[in-house]
Order: C-alpha cells, then sequence, then structure tokens
C-alpha cells in the first residue's frame, strides 16, 4: 500500500510539516511518484520502530476481511528463550533459527541466511538493547500462522543499533502474510514504548509475568484504538 504525506503523518502522530522536514533531510524513507511524495507501509514501521517513534492507535483500526493475530497470541505460539548461546550475529541467529517453532518443510538454513541478509541492509536494533529481526518478505517462508519468538542472549552482541549499545533481547518475527506482519511489527513497537513492559525485559522476567503483561497492553491498546473516530483508520 502506498501511503500519502496525510496518511504517514496521522501514522507517526506528527504534522505533515514534519514530515516534509524529514523527506527534505532524506531521513525518512519516501519515494516521488507522479510530482506526490508516497510511503511503503513497511518500510514505514520498521524506520518508525528503529527510532521509537510511536506511532498513532488509529493504525491499529484498519478493517481487514479477517481477524488477524495478537501479539499475545503469537508470543505464545513463538515461545520465550532464555540464555541463548551466540557471541557475534552469525552464531546467535543461527542459534535463534534452530529453536524457532516452525513447520517441517521450512528450510531453517535459508531462513538463517535470509535473516542474516535483512540486517545487511540495515540493523533492526531499535536500541535500548533490543532487536526485531524479521524476514522483509514474510510470504517466501510458506508458513501457517504468525509468531513471535523472544530470545534473551547469554552475550550481547554488536548489532549496528541507532543508539550504539549492544544487543540481548530479540523478538523474531515470523508471519504468512504482510499484513499480519505488519500487524505484529505494529503491536510490538507500540509496546516497547511502555517503561514497565521494557523494565520487565531488561530484567528478564518470568515467561508469565511478561505473557500477562503482553496481555494486559494489548487491552489498553484496544481500548485506546477502538476510542478514535473512524475517520482515523
Amino acid at each position: 500500500m502506498q501511503l500519502s504525506v496525510k496518511d504517514a503523518a496521522l501514522i507517526l502522530n506528527v504534522s505533515e510539516k514534519t514530515i516534509y522536514r524529514w523527506i527534505k533531510q532524506g531521513v525518512i524513507p519516501s519515494y516521488k511518484i507522479n510530482e506526490q511524495f508516497r510511503f511503503n507501509r513497511s518500510e514505514l514501521l520498521e524506520w518508525a520502530t528503529s527510532r521509537r517513534i510511536k506511532v498513532s492507535p488509529a493504525i491499529f483500526n484498519e478493517e481487514t476481511p479477517y481477524a488477524l493475530p495478537s501479539l499475545l497470541e503469537a508470543l505464545q505460539a513463538g515461545g520465550i528463550a532464555y540464555r541463548l548461546d551466540g557471541r557475534d550475529l552469525p552464531a546467535v541467529l543461527k542459534n535463534v533459527v534452530s529453536i524457532l517453532q516452525l513447520p517441517e518443510e521450512v528450510d531453517r538454513d535459508f531462513l538463517f541466511q535470509v535473516l542474516l541478509a535483512r540486517e545487511k541492509l540495515g540493523s533492526t536494533g531499535v536500541g535500548d538493547g533490543i532487536a526485531i529481526p524479521h524476514v522483509r518478505n514474510p510470504v517466501v517462508l510458506h508458513v501457517s500462522r504468525p509468531t513471535v519468538t523472544l530470545c534473551f542472549l547469554e552475550h550481547p552482541i554488536d548489532f549496528g543499533a541507532i543508539d550504539g549499545k549492544p544487543v540481548n533481547i530479540f523478538f523474531v518475527v515470523v508471519s504468512p502474510t504482510v499484513k499480519a506482519h505488519l500487524h505484529l511489527l505494529s503491536r510490538l513497537g507500540f509496546l516497547l514504548h511502555d517503561p514497565a513492559f521494557k523494565a520487565a525485559l531488561v530484567n528478564q522476567a518470568s515467561r508469565d509475568e511478561l505473557m500477562a503483561m503482553v496481555a494486559a497492553l494489548e487491552k489498553g491498546l484496544q481500548t485506546a484504538s477502538a476510542s478514535l473516530p473512524a475517520g482515523q483508520a
């Protein structure tokens, strides 16, 4: 979907003037089509997440012909892993791929190569020791359900994050469709702005505690989204 400047401003909860300023500075991914600026939703959300820009709840009002998964459901499907080993990016990604809950027919070596290639395009480190590795084109994996796997690393690694800090927390997003991918990425980016949730991640809270926090935060997000006027969706 190609978004207009107005759409981008609503999603990022900023003024159109700010969007134009970012375009002029060359810091926001944009395209000029027929003398008008357009944005790719996936690239825009990745950019906002990497710069810790809190997106508007309006983005979650988008109507779809089917029910999109909640972040809680995806995290329950993907699971939480503690003390994952690895001293550098390739080693950590290979170990991450080995524990993912995936159908037998998924080529894990191919997934590893795709994740590694994605990081070479630009780090998915979003700051504060957190990264969100994911496949840029979700449909290449042919998985039947979306999963989010939370991994706590045994050894923090250099990840080229925006704040320069080493990473020791991974949220690995695997989804069957672009729409589900964007939905989960949006929700995860939104939840990572919650100070209590961030503190729980830093302290490597228990599975039960983390799941309960995700459930509560998503419930609050749904309430905030539902309260917005229909025209802001």
